[in-house]
């Protein structure tokens, strides 16, 4: 079904907003169920709402206000070329790499590697039980590398849940060999204070140099002491992996009493996630750039060094941002938009209650020069259609389309589903196509939806929590240039300069 107007779906829908706060491939092998940690708020059950609710749902799905239970829906100008569902992997889908003809696909219970030759038909290469929450994944020549963002056992791939509470749990990065697509090897681990919620490469030619992100530490955790103001930055050298270590832990955030110098949260500014880490950093490496989505914090800095990143400039919200998740340079770097995961990503804020202005992107220009950059603040994006009380939305994962003197780019929103949209114009940013599904549920809130969704060499990849793998073409005027791009490998938080 294609929906060419969405305004309609303004009209009637939010009025209340629900409360959410193997070692080797596995080729026939199904693994046990895995039990990881939620990494973002994401659960795999589905949480009530109202009978009011659900009526309405039902109401605005006979309206044709919405799309139908699991109904797929898009713009013009986008096509579903296909969907790979699960298979050997149960657990949520979370991020997604990029090299050659390969997609990595991260999963809570370990990594799915693709074939994507043909985008209409990708082929399954190798499936890797690993589990731990989020798996998210990264890729740089010969290696592969997932974060570890739950409690385990041990460092192995056939490690269980364990209290964190207890010191021998251990969380952190993995390493892998992917010299052969068919059959990846685990050659080493390395713990982190607080393990890795999610990871930034910075690669060189002979090192690649690990920005791991992870927060919220506690007095009882033994490895997640408080105060945790930093980012543990780890030293792989290419030709040894095995001997990758920690190599320093910066502090973003230097300041007195126990949490640094971070958003204090609430009571001071209530409803704000008090910084005591990063969620998520994108370097630029070719502008010695980086930005980091601090909890309560969003962050400017220098990677000239990349063991001793330097701050340049701290910005925070305390209107309307409540978690600072990620962020996204545009190509001339003089722009970066941050995102707000109001709600964990486990939250219907994609309504009428919540408005526009929250669990949105918000854009900010980059002004001044050297370690005098400022951000500046200059508006929000959200999705123009309204989701439903039982849909999961907020502001995700999402790329550069690299199309030369403009900044388009494309984002997941959960079971808002994917958007493209432009920030050319910093004060006036607009949605320019867009795929989604109908909610999972009418009576139930249960997570789904794209956790991520990036552009590369031509077509839109989209890692569905729930249904899987899709691929969609966007055939535009104002995008087509960017079919010409083609690049050997894509980490979307390590932004490649596209026009080099």
């Amino acid at each position: 079904m294609i929906l060419k107007d969405p305004r309609t779906r303004h009209r009637r829908l939010g009025v209340v907003a629900a409360a959410t706060g193997l070692l080797a491939a596995l080729l026939t092998a199904v693994p046990a169920a895995a039990t990881p940690d939620p990494g973002d708020g994401t659960a795999a059950s589905g949480k009530e709402v109202s009978q009011s609710t659900e009526a309405q749902v039902r109401s605005a799905i006979a309206d044709g206000e919405i799309p139908g239970q699991d109904e797929i829906v898009h713009s013009d100008n986008i096509e579903h070329l296909a969907n790979i569902p699960k298979d050997a992997l149960p657990g949520t889908n979370s991020d997604l790499a990029f090299q050659g003809r390969y997609a990595f696909a991260g999963n809570y219970d370990g990594f799915r590697i693709f074939d994507i030759s043909n985008p209409k038909a990708p082929k399954t290469v190798a499936q890797v039980l690993c589990p731990g929450s989020q798996n998210d994944i990264s890729v740089s020549g010969n290696l592969l590398f997932l974060s570890t963002d739950s409690s385990r056992s041990d460092s192995s791939c056939n490690s269980t849940t364990q209290p964190v509470t207890e010191k021998s749990s251990w969380e952190g990065m993995k390493v892998f060999d992917i010299s052969d697509k068919t059959n990846p090897k685990y050659v080493a681990a390395v713990e982190t204070a607080c393990g890795s919620h999610t990871h930034t490469l910075v690669p060189e030619r002979k090192n690649v140099y690990i920005y791991v992100s992870s927060y919220s530490p506690n007095a009882a955790y033994p490895d997640c002491q408080p105060p945790h103001d930093g980012i543990s930055v780890i030293k792989v050298p290419r030709n040894a992996p095995e001997k990758a270590a920690v190599v320093g832990f910066p502090v973003l955030f230097p300041g007195e009493g126990p949490d640094g110098g971070g958003n204090p949260g609430a009571p001071t500014n209530p409803g704000v996630s008090k910084t005591t880490g990063c969620h998520d950093i994108t370097v630029l490496p070719s502008k010695d750039l980086a930005a980091g989505a601090c909890m309560g914090d969003g962050i400017l800095f220098s990677i000239a060094d990349p063991e001793h990143p330097k701050v340049i400039d701290q910005v925070q919200d305390n209107v309307n941002f409540a978690f600072w998740h990620s962020a996204t340079f545009n190509q001339k770097a003089n722009k970066v938009v941050f995102t707000d995961e109001l709600g964990g990503g486990g939250a219907a804020t994609c309504n009428a209650t919540v408005g526009p202005n929250r669990g949105a992107d918000g854009i900010y220009d980059i002004v001044g020069k050297g370690d005098k950059r400022k951000l500046v603040f200059r508006s929000y994006f959200k999705i123009p259609r309204h989701q439903a009380d039982t849909e999961n939305c907020v502001a995700h994962n999402g790329s550069l389309i690299p199309v030369k003197g403009k900044d388009i780019m494309v984002q997941a929103w959960y079971q808002g589903g994917v958007s493209v949209w432009e920030f050319t114009d910093s004060s006036q940013p607009k949605e320019i196509g867009y795929f989604e599904r109908g909610p999972l549920t009418t009576d139930t809130l249960k997570v789904g939806g794209s956790w991520s969704a990036y552009y590369y060499n031509g077509y839109i990849y989209s890692n569905d929590i729930t249904k899987g793998f899709d691929v969609l073409k966007l055939s535009d005027r104002r995008t087509d240039p960017a079919k010409w791009v083609r690049l050997k490998e894509l980490n979307t938080q390590t932004q490649p300069d596209y026009f080099d």
